[in-house]
């Protein structure tokens, strides 16, 4: 008997992927491609959708060609993207009305400012656990009906479509029969009240967004309509935020579990349970997903600039040929390194919250080299998930036991030791790193009967354990070291 799949469209910041899962959890192929990066303008990053899109399906194609899978095969369909980015377009042509507006761009701040100015702080984090930031949906929608001709009049005739990734794609592989997206997702828009599970009508009012546009919201695990394969059609039951969706993978499903992926961004999600916590630090409050009826919530620390800052060193500077180089370079440093590299490229996320903070280096002598440079690159993503800890453990009122990785940097040896040695803590780090595509195709899984959630958390294996062996002293020295760095980038946009 032919065994039957589950396919995981995951959908990131700099790639398309797609990924075959197998009956038993396994994954038994990946197919990936990588798709362009465009800065207009200082601060700003876009995305064109209708390559997300080509790149998105021509991976599934890949997939399915080179593993002999026929459609009759497949289960069922998961999916999970880069979260925030912001994509418009007309319902009638199915045109984006301007590129995607990514996560990292920053060029909504005066508008953030002005809505702290008319004293929205508040209401925003009460109703959407999120801090008035660019970093999140709404603020892009203004941008683009502002901008873009004669877009705002056809948003309110209803002429016009607002979705975050996921809605995109959905829209596009059901041909425009479902426009929804799920609870994780909506939470990161700021336009979502994560208690009441609705559209904030005052939110969008006050940014002039018109609710006719947004999408219709459901549970994490539901039907979102089916993608027809060569004539088979094929339901999509699970859909997920990237970072939801890797606590959902890393099998988080207990109040008080935590996981940090180190992607795009650096991304640390604490289950908080039913009930939404809200921060006293800098961190969010989000929804973590929505299943059999009931809704779970999640703190959150968002890194901007994590494993981009890797890409920087080969794509900016070009001191290393390929990421993993990163780690041959770091490993040659003897002794102490006196380097700090923030890489605000994209401000500060939590605990800081800075749109206006800047990348620097500091500690430069004239014996400094790439491998110094290198290494503290690798060590800033440590020392800002640290920071994110710190916070959220004075949330929760807990230590954390243990730290769980997954996300393409932590296959880095070097980094995850030096990361277990800043936090004092063991970083776990399991034999299928790929959390976020599995945490997609997991809840597509359940949601057609494939799996449990019980068998979920049975399947986590555990690759390697990294151990803490730096002397406290040592310790307190680096990380004070680091705050003071991160106190000298902060402001810098404004202040020039």
């Amino acid at each position: 008997m032919k065994d039957q799949y589950i396919i995981s469209l995951d959908q990131g910041t700099t790639s398309s992927r797609a990924l075959l899962i197998n009956s038993k959890g396994k994954i038994v192929g990946i197919e990936q491609e990588e798709f362009e990066q465009i800065f207009p303008e200082p601060g700003w990053v876009e995305h064109d959708p209708t390559e997300i899109l080509r790149t998105q399906l021509e991976v599934l194609d890949r997939l399915l060609q080179k593993n002999k899978v026929t459609p009759s095969e497949i289960k069922a369909i998961g999916i999970t993207n880069q979260r925030e980015t912001t994509v418009v377009w007309d319902r009638h042509s199915g045109k984006p009305v301007y590129n995607a507006i990514v996560w990292q761009d920053t060029r909504t701040s005066a508008i953030c400012e002005d809505l702290k100015n008319r004293g929205l702080s508040e209401h925003i984090r009460n109703r959407t656990g999120l801090v008035i930031d660019s970093y999140f949906s709404a603020t892009k929608i203004k941008w683009i009906l502002d901008h873009v001709e004669s877009a705002r009049e056809k948003a309110e005739k209803g002429d016009l479509l607002f979705g975050t990734v996921d809605s995109w794609l959905i829209w596009n592989m059901t041909k425009g029969k479902i426009h929804a997206t799920d609870y994780s997702n909506a939470s990161r828009t700021m336009l979502f009240d994560i208690v009441k599970l609705r559209w904030d009508d005052r939110i969008a009012e006050e940014l002039r967004i018109p609710v006719k546009m947004l999408p219709e919201v459901r549970p994490s695990i539901a039907d979102f309509g089916s993608f027809d394969i060569q004539g088979e059609k094929i339901p999509v039951w699970g859909v997920a935020g990237d970072q939801q969706a890797a606590l959902f993978g890393q099998g988080c499903f207990k109040k008080g579990t935590a996981k940090n992926t180190y992607g795009t961004g650096c991304f640390m999600l604490m289950n908080t349970g039913e009930d939404p916590q809200f921060s006293d630090h800098g961190l969010l409050t989000t929804i973590a997903w929505g299943i059999n009826g009931k809704v779970y919530y999640a703190l959150e620390g968002s890194v901007f600039i994590a494993g981009a800052a890797i890409q920087w060193l080969r794509d900016g500077l070009q001191i290393i040929e390929s990421v993993e180089e990163s780690e041959e370079l770091a490993k040659k440093v003897t002794g102490e390194n006196p380097v700090y590299v923030v890489p605000a490229f994209a401000g500060l996320g939590a605990p800081y919250w800075d749109m206006y903070a800047r990348g620097a280096i500091f500690g430069l002598t004239r014996d400094t080299g790439k491998n110094h440079i290198a290494r503290a690159t690798l060590e800033s993503l440590a020392y800002q998930t640290k920071d994110i800890i710190r916070a959220m453990q004075n949330d929760s009122g807990t230590k954390l036991m243990n730290l769980r990785v997954d996300g393409g940097a932590c296959a880095n040896n070097f980094l995850m030791q030096f990361q277990a040695d800043i936090l004092n803590t063991e970083v776990l780090r399991p034999e299928n790193i790929e959390s976020t595509a599995m945490g997609a195709a997991f809840m597509a899984g359940i949601g057609v009967g494939m799996w449990t959630q019980e068998s979920v958390s049975s399947n986590k294996k555990m690759e390697r354990i990294f151990t803490p062996v730096l002397r406290k002293a040592k310790r307190k020295e680096l990380y004070k070291g680091w705050k003071k760095a991160v106190k000298r980038t902060k402001n810098w946009y404004e202040e020039s």
